[in-house]
């Protein structure tokens, strides 16, 4: 319809305002960015005050649950970056990697770090660095279970996310010194068999789902042999590992099904879109936190009436304020029957000429709060709220 269609952005803004501000938005102050990146060595200098303010915020208004998941993110850009990747596993295949640490529930992104890779390009490479990772996102987890890949997974992370009272789950590569030898074995073993291997903290397991396959997975979770009735016989271990995996796999789907990300050369435009899709994603999850019930007969495109209320939300007070008609009919009446139904508070705040001044053709926003005029600051006095009553 008009009122979600192509019309509402023409009763918006005009295209030159909107090219305009898409090509002159800034995060930092250009002048001295240079003199930043030289002290401080950060490659995310000109978004770095902005990410900031916006990582700080997603764990302040959602409580994760029993269960959650680290994983990497890619966020797709072909521009010049001195820290993007090549990961040839993601639809991007070239863009900024991000680690995100999801709730496995909703998926609600609770915190994100960014890859900005080597200080130079002589330094040696980080050591440990999946361990630091998980421990910087886990930081104020208590009492939940993380689930990761082979990348972060080790024996000494999990011991050390013992000490914070959270539980590791995850698959572990072959060349970890811990696993028991027993466990890497394949050739005298029968399909669909297991073996399990313990230690004081954490349970190792080797699963065997065909031939030449073999699945390892470390839990500090896990402490007892359970095996899965059924055809395939699974342990428990590997189904909680399947059934919290994708959770990061899950919020990129969702950010990619309905996004505003643009063509871009800049790379911070690239990671600011990603900001933005990811908090409407985070908003609907705390919506529906707070009113379950919503458009409950309309399950399947709720996320879709969310996203349109939320953005007729955020422009209609950007419509309120225009002065002039645009060209389109459609527009121009879309932009009419917003502007009526406005009320009159958020229309009165357009700037208007001070009714006192003779002759002059200065502008002014303010307005008298007994007679509802705009006056100027020379024909005006402030009275603090003590002596207004």
């Amino acid at each position: 319809g008009e009122e979600t269609g192509r019309p509402i952005f023409r009763a918006t803004m005009s295209q030159r305002r909107f090219h305009l501000l898409a090509a002159t938005v800034r995060f930092d102050d250009c002048l001295t960015r240079a003199a930043r990146q030289l002290v401080t060595q950060d490659k995310l200098a000109p978004l770095r005050e902005v990410w900031d303010l916006w990582v700080a915020r997603l764990p302040l208004a959602y409580n994760p649950g029993e269960d959650v998941c680290v994983d990497e993110q890619l966020v797709g850009f072909g521009g010049r970056c001195n820290f993007k990747q090549y990961m040839p596993s993601k639809p991007a295949k070239y863009g900024i990697k991000l680690w995100v640490v999801c709730d496995v529930a909703t998926s609600y992104a609770w915190g994100i770090i960014p890859y900005l890779g080597k200080t130079t390009r002589d330094a040696p490479a980080e050591r440990g660095q999946g361990k630091r990772v998980v421990l910087e996102l886990t930081e104020e987890l208590s009492g939940r279970t993380v689930t990761a890949d082979n990348f972060f997974t080790s024996l000494a992370l999990g011991e050390e996310l013992l000490l914070k009272k959270i539980c590791l789950v995850g698959t572990v590569r072959r060349n970890k010194p811990e696993l028991p030898p027993q466990l890497l074995q394949m050739k005298s073993r029968a399909v669909l068999s297991s073996l399990f291997g313990f230690t004081s903290t954490a349970t190792a397991v080797s699963y065997i789902p065909k031939r030449r396959r073999n699945v390892l997975l470390l839990s500090t979770k896990h402490h007892q042999v359970e095996i899965q009735e059924g055809p395939q016989q699974k342990p428990t271990v590997i189904i909680d590992y399947n059934r919290c995996k994708g959770a990061v796999d899950n919020l990129d789907k969702l950010v990619a099904t309905y996004s505003c990300r643009r063509k871009t050369r800049r790379w911070p435009m690239s990671l600011f879109c990603n900001m933005l899709d990811v908090s409407a994603y985070n908003a609907l999850v705390l919506w529906l936190s707070v009113e379950p019930a919503w458009n409950q007969q309309k399950r399947s495109i709720r996320r879709r009436l969310f996203l349109q209320e939320l953005g007729s939300s955020m422009v209609r007070p950007a419509q309120a304020r225009r002065t002039r008609l645009p060209r389109s009919s459609s527009a121009a009446a879309l932009l009419q029957v917003q502007q009526r139904a406005e009320p009159a508070s958020i229309q009165e705040q357009t700037k208007k000429k001070c009714h006192l001044c003779r002759g002059k053709r200065s502008v002014h926003a303010r307005f008298c709060k007994t007679c509802g005029q705009a006056v100027c600051k020379e024909h005006s006095t402030v009275v603090c709220s003590t002596c207004s009553c």
